[in-house]
């Protein structure tokens, strides 16, 4: 695939997400309870994501240029044709649909076969659920903003950076389960940088776009592995925050260099300013 047509099957790929924001933002409502079933990562599902799954799946695998599509909802890479591949995960923090807090959607285009690793990417984005829907999109090393009106993106801010001067920071996973190693960083980061967290990866790690900062899901006590998922969240979310000039890591190296096992690999997932995932990994190791 040419270069040309590759970044054309990206901008179908993004074009199909922001088309299909406002259907799954407004389609949210009612679809709060859970379903009875477990996604290929054992976690409860909602009708919520079994829905926006559906909408996107459409939209996606009928694209002229996606070979392959993945999905956090679906237990197997699923063939469509050939070209690129796409990851998605559909509903990020569907959890806080009970309380109706932030939620939002992540999606990978990999010039690779699934499982693959990050360095296998092309484009990432996420989108935000937010007061207003926005886009955060990143290719060939460059990141954009956008806000979805009508399902159509309008850039609000190009070659997007983390700012130079961090101000914000969100740890998940539980105090009491966290290493004495994460727990001594954690210490030093809480008297330097203001807590943001609401338990929704997106918009946790939208804080650290837009202020600076760092954002952790570390390794656990009881889960070593960590929570979140290499292929739908680590490396999408990775590729984004590295092409804004921070770094991400799992603790001793950047997600985008892991060697995937299996398409619902976990793992630990840092992502922050240059010199706070420095620090990180220097604690840590």
């Amino acid at each position: 695939m040419s270069t040309v047509q590759r970044e054309d099957v990206v901008d179908a790929v993004f074009g199909a997400v922001a088309e299909t924001a406002p259907e799954i933002r407004d389609g949210l409502r009612g679809r709060r309870e859970t379903v009875g079933s477990e996604n290929a990562s054992g976690e409860e599902q909602l009708a919520a994501d079994l829905w926006a799954d559906k909408v996107l799946a459409h939209s996606i695998t009928g694209i002229d240029g996606v070979g392959q599509f993945a999905s956090e909802e679906r237990e197997a890479v699923e063939d469509c044709g050939s070209g690129l591949s796409v990851t998605l995960d559909p509903l990020d923090g569907s959890s806080n649909l009970e309380t109706d807090n932030l939620m939002g959607t992540i999606v990978g285009v990999y010039d690779a076969d699934l499982p693959a690793r990050g360095r296998g990417l092309v484009a990432a984005a996420y989108v935000l659920y937010g007061p207003i829907t926005t886009m955060i999109a990143a290719t060939d090393g460059t990141v954009t903003e956008y806000e979805i009106v009508d399902g159509e993106r309008r850039p609000i801010e190009a070659d997007l950076a983390l700012p130079d001067d961090p101000v914000v920071y969100g740890f998940g996973g539980g105090v009491d389960e966290w290493t004495t190693a994460f727990s001594e960083y954690a210490e030093e980061i809480e008297e330097e940088l203001k807590l943001r967290y609401g338990g929704a990866l997106v918009g946790d790690v939208n804080q650290v776009v837009g202020y600076g900062g760092v954002f952790s899901y570390p390794a656990l006590q009881s889960r070593p592995e960590g929570k979140l998922r290499l292929q739908f969240e680590g490396n999408p979310i990775g590729y984004v925050i590295e092409s804004a000039g921070g770094r991400s890591s799992d603790g001793e190296q950047s997600l985008l260099d892991i060697d995937p096992e299996r398409l619902h690999q976990r793992v630990p997932v840092h992502f922050g300013n240059e010199e706070l995932i420095d620090r990180l990994e220097a604690t840590l190791n």
